[in-house]
């Protein structure tokens, strides 16, 4: 598939697929015109290397974990701390978002006129 029709599948931008592409997190085939070409699993991959940066994760560490995710058997200590750390950052992140949000739950409904 094009570069346009990957950008459909997976609402990321052209833009953002050439990004990963230059960051060594997707990979393209090229024609003779020098148009890219994606296979079909590539829409996966790039659905989770959206949702890794929305996780806060950098390009550097998703480089990392993505061979995991397409070899099961890459397995190494260093790797599986990375892993470890990376998880325990999002953990803290959602604890952190949870507090925000008992906070924010109570403003309103503290202010909230219409529930009086």
């Amino acid at each position: 598939m094009r570069i346009g029709d990957l950008a459909a599948a997976t609402g990321a931008s052209a833009r953002s697929l050439r990004y990963y592409e230059e960051q060594g997190l997707l990979a393209s085939d090229r024609g003779p015109g020098g148009q890219r070409s994606y296979c079909a699993a590539d829409v996966d991959r790039v659905g989770l290397i959206r949702s890794l940066l929305g996780a806060g994760l950098t390009t550097a560490t998703i480089r990392d974990v993505l061979p995991c995710v397409a070899d099961e058997s890459i397995r190494t200590p260093w790797l599986a701390a990375r892993l470890g750390a990376e998880l325990e950052r999002v953990e803290t992140q959602i604890a952190d978002l949870h507090r925000t949000r008992d906070i924010l739950a109570g403003l309103v409904k503290r202010y909230d006129v219409d529930q009086r």
